[in-house]
């Protein structure tokens, strides 16, 4: 199970890059997940406000028409950072190895960032509706399964 929420949180990292890392830097920081050096500082004060800014700001500026696509290299490689990164907490967190977890985030970070790109140009496209409302729905899903992760410890 523990491989399963790995890949998972690297997934919704491939989603929105920050919103994992900011929700693993508050579970670990609020005791849900219990992860030990160096993968613990993740959850110090400074980190996580500073991961849950970022995540904002990226929340916001997904939406803006100037934002490079998640599938160009920048944007693909913070995806597969963020999901080795939290797949590394995750698996520590399940008593697992963390470079393990951190390749199987990375590759979830890459699935994530592919299929979310096309059920979001295939959604838009079968709705006929503004990017903005899927966009927004995508946000939810990210958010709600980053959360559904790190409560499962």
């Amino acid at each position: 199970m523990t491989f399963l929420l790995v890949f998972l949180i690297g997934f919704f990292a491939g989603l929105r890059s920050l919103t994992a890392p900011a929700t693993t830097a508050w579970a670990v920081y609020l005791g849900w997940l219990k992860v030990g050096n160096p993968l613990s500082l993740i959850g110090s004060v400074p980190s996580a406000a500073i991961l849950t800014l970022l995540a904002v700001v990226e929340l916001v500026a997904d939406k803006l028409p100037q934002t490079p696509n998640r599938t160009s290299p920048p944007g693909l490689a913070a995806r597969i950072v963020t999901g080795g990164l939290t797949g590394a907490c995750i698996a520590a967190a399940g008593s697992q190895g963390a470079i393990l977890g951190a390749v199987l985030g990375a590759v979830g970070g890459i699935a994530g960032c592919f299929a979310g790109y096309r059920a979001r140009a295939a959604l838009v496209k079968s709705l006929e509706t503004p990017d903005t409302y899927v966009a927004l729905a995508e946000d939810l899903v990210a958010v709600a399964g980053c959360l559904w992760v790190v409560s499962r410890f």
